[in-house]
Order: structure tokens, then sequence, then C-alpha cells
């Protein structure tokens, strides 16, 4: 066969197999594509997919169409201009073939990402129920709310789709979808009365640092140790096998025994903890599809006394690398502040909620604080209705303009006064209201960091706090612990962040 000849057909084996969903050339779209979908109004649509290399494309929606043609490496991308909210329309895109898409809206999409408490859907997990589960599954027929639930996977580089598709909220469909995202969703759909589109990229137990693009890793030399850590994680994996052979003996033991088998400790799966793993493979194929902003709830799988420190430089890092994926400028990244739970002594859970307070550094971002409807038994609380209710009042403060309070108090500084520490509040005009009696959970510390229980009262929007221990307080810090008891809240209802004046965090 001719050299010329040999090559062609390298190079056809080699496009059929970047080709998503096979090597047929004809027009193809990326799931996050699909009928039923929510496109981001008020913005540029950019719709995009493969074809044959050089073939004509020709994109309409609402009346509106583009024409554009496939690379030499078959892929095609168009914008149409910005439409309002409204819907639904009828979407074609014609090549040598044709694809229709039925019931497209156009109004807010919103990203929903993390571990297990953003991943818990309306049918709870085992174990952990969500609160009246079963009325809100009944009620979840929403047909202004779109679903998009992206499969788990992880893998080495950026992928280009992913094996998903819009659905029409339903009791079927929001049973499975996270509860957080859901109770987020249905806030806005009513008070913007506007569709909502919502994607849930969610793997429960993974590192901040699975959710990073590896670019964004590698750019900062002061992220190398979360390589470290892979690297320590993976030297045990030699020991799994032998481990659970082990534990599978023991449960054989105590079911001949007739007793219930011992209580195993959790493992990662350590696919989904490598370091950019998730993003590649449940983020990245959505970065070209235009969102109002993204919803996150994560930080108790990076709480490990040795590397939650880390977590004040992963976290911010990981907002910007998000940002610059999507290409949209600083769109609103809303936060969860990670709950109360008693864990244990190996993890440090207040380090976590210092960190994600001071990302509020980042601009056009916002937290919300759980620390008041945690469950110190269960990982998983089962109010989610008020996180999703918190974080959609957060929304209307800073991705809609609405002149509403959305943030309980936040540390500003501390002052030294007398023999005790006046503490100063963002988010407290409407003056500090302490719940169930007097104010619990501050703590103050000398020169030596030596933090004792104080005494803590509010005064105006500023909270005094001493100890006649602590001669000449220098530091002060609330609700330090991983199940803090705290009931400092502004006049608004919203409870105060955990904090510590210390400038630098450190392990308890």
């Amino acid at each position: 066969m001719p050299i010329h000849a040999t090559l062609r057909i390298l190079a056809l084996a080699v496009l059929s197999a970047a080709l998503p969903h096979g090597g047929k050339c004809e027009a193809r779209l990326p799931g996050v594509l699909s009928s039923h979908m929510v496109l981001q109004r008020e913005r540029p649509i950019h719709l995009w997919g493969w074809s044959a290399p050089g073939e004509k494309i020709s994109v309409t929606l609402h009346g509106v169409s583009r024409t554009t043609a496939g690379d030499t490496l078959g892929s095609w991308s168009v914008f149409l201009p910005p439409e309002a909210a409204g819907g639904p329309y009828q979407l074609t895109v014609t090549g040598g073939n044709q694809i229709v898409l039925e019931d497209v809206l156009i109004g807010d999409v919103w990203l929903a990402s993390g571990q297990s408490n953003m991943e818990m859907p309306l049918k709870g997990f085992a174990g952990a129920p969500l609160k009246d589960s079963a009325e809100e599954i009944a009620h979840a027929g929403q047909p202004q709310m779109r679903l998009l639930h992206i499969p788990k996977k992880a893998a080495d580089f950026p992928l280009a789709n992913s094996a998903a598709a819009w659905t029409v909220c339903t009791p079927e469909t929001a049973a499975d979808f996270s509860a957080v995202a859901y109770f987020f969703g249905r806030e806005l759909a009513a008070r913007e009365r506007v569709p909502i589109g919502l994607i849930d990229a969610t793997w429960g137990g993974t590192v901040a640092e699975a959710w990073m693009s590896l670019q964004a890793i590698a750019a900062d030399a002061a992220l190398m140790p979360v390589f470290a850590t892979r690297a320590q994680m993976m030297r045990q994996q030699a020991e799994t096998g032998a481990i659970l052979a082990r534990e599978k003996r023991e449960d054989l033991a105590a079911r001949q025994a007739g007793q219930a088998p011992p209580n195993h400790p959790w493992r990662p799966d350590p696919a989904s903890w490598a370091p950019a793993a998730l993003f590649n493979g449940m983020v990245a194929p959505q970065t070209a599809y235009t969102i109002k902003g993204v919803i996150w709830y994560q930080g108790e799988s990076n709480s490990r006394l040795a590397f939650a420190p880390m977590y004040a430089k992963i976290f911010p890092a990981l907002i910007a690398d998000w940002r610059a994926q999507w290409h949209q400028g600083n769109f609103p990244f809303l936060f969860v502040q990670i709950s109360n739970f008693t864990s244990n002594a190996t993890e440090a859970w207040a380090i976590i909620r210092e960190a994600q307070r001071r990302s509020l550094s980042v601009a056009n971002t916002a937290m919300v604080v759980t620390a008041d409807i945690g469950d110190p038994d269960n990982v998983h609380p089962a109010d989610k209705q008020t996180v999703g209710a918190r974080l959609a009042l957060a929304a209307r403060a800073l991705a809609y303009g609405e002149s509403v309070e959305y943030s309980g108090p936040l540390f500003r500084q501390a002052t030294s006064e007398g023999d005790g520490v006046r503490v100063w509040f963002d988010h407290a005009a409407s003056g500090l209201v302490a719940k169930g009696g007097a104010l619990a959970g501050f703590e103050i510390a000398g020169d030596d960091g030596r933090f004792v229980t104080a005494a803590a009262r509010i005064d105006g929007q500023t909270v005094l706090v001493g100890n006649p221990r602590v001669a000449e307080p220098k530091y002060v810090r609330y609700g330090w612990a991983n199940a803090p008891v705290v009931n400092l809240y502004n006049s608004d209802g919203l409870p105060a962040s955990p904090f510590t004046s210390e400038d630098a965090i450190f392990v308890p």
C-alpha cells in the first residue's frame, strides 16, 4: 500500500477516535446540549459540536440562524445573540443530518458541585435521612426547573463530553438529584420567575484538589503538597487488598457467630482523589456551557490535621481556576461552610471553616454558615432546605442585585479594651442576638496562644469577650471545634461564622 494511503487511513482512524459518540461523520452535540435544557439568558448563546471536517453546519433557535463549518478535526462552534427569559423553543442543527432539540428554555443556569452534602439527593442517603423527604419528593413537580445530572467519572485528561442529558424536574427525576441544589433552584424559580437550569456535578467523599484543573495546580508551587498527599494514598493502596481480605474474614466470622458485622473505616475511591481527576471527567465537559454561577459544598474530606491548612490556598485557587476555565469573568461563586460534626482528633474542621471564611476575600463570593443546623452525630445533616434557602438569599444579593441581608455576622477585627477584647463584625447593622441564652463559643488567648473559654456579651454591633485568667488578651476565636456550640446571630436571623483572629491558621 502506498505510504500516502497508509497515512490517510491512520489520520481517519485518529479523527474517528477523537470524535465523541464514535467516528460517524455527521453533526453531533455534547450531552449538555439536549432537549429540555435551559440556556443562559442575556448572554451570547454558545452552541458547539462535531461533524465531518469542512461540513457546513446551520443552527437555528427562536428565528435566529447562524452557520459555520467543522474544522480540520471536526469541531464546530457558533454563538447566537443573547435572548431574554422565555420558551419553550425548538433548536435545530443541520449538517448532512438534522438534529432537533425540543422544549428548550431560556433562563438562568447554576452549576452545583462538591462532595456528599451537595450530592445528597432528595431521597436521602442510607443512614442519613433528608428532612421531610417523602413530602418534598411528592411536590417536586417544577416544570420551570430543568435538571442535568453529570455521571461520576474520573479521568486523566479533560474530556470533551459527558454521558448526560437534561430532564424536566419531576418527583421521579428530583428524587435522585442534589437536594441542596433543588431547594436553591426552587427558591430562585419562585422569586425570579424565570426558568432555572441546575447542573449536578458531585461526588461524595472527594477532596477539592480533584475538582481543580491540573494546569491550575501546577501553576502554583504552593499547591505542590497535593501531589505528596496523592503519593501517600497510592502507597497505602498496596496494602488495601490485604486489608479488604481481612475485613471480609471478620465479617464472615461475625455472621457465623450470629453477630452483626463490625464497622470498618470508610475508604475513598483512589481514582476520585487524584488531582484534577474530577475536573477532567465531570467539570471540563461543561465549561463551554454558559452559566449564571456556581454553588459549592465541600471541605470535609480536606480536614485531616496534616493537610487542613492547605485548604486556605486550594479553595481560592479552585474558584479562580473555574472562572478562568469558563471565560465568563468573576461569576458568582456561592459556597457552604462545612457544618458541625464530632468527627475525631485526626480532623480539624475548624481550620477548614476558617479557610472558607477567609476565602470571602475573593471577589463576588458569598458563604452560607451551617453550624447551627448541623448534626454532631451525622456528617450528613438532614436539613438541606435551610442550606438551599440561604444559598438562594446570597444569590438574590450577589447575582440578582436585591438589597437583602444575605450573611450572618462575619469577623472584621478585634481590639483590646481593658482586660478584654471587643470583636467587630460585618453584616451586623441590624444588631446582634444570642439565641437560647448567654453567648457561647468564645475563647481568648494571650501571646502564648493558649486559648481558654471566655465570657461574652453583646454590646450594640460588637461583642465584648474576657476571662480574668488572661490579663492581656491578644487573640479571640469563636466556634473553634469540630462540633462547636454557638448561638450568635444578627437580627436578620442569620448565624455568625466561626473565626479566629490569629494571622495564621494553626492546627489546634
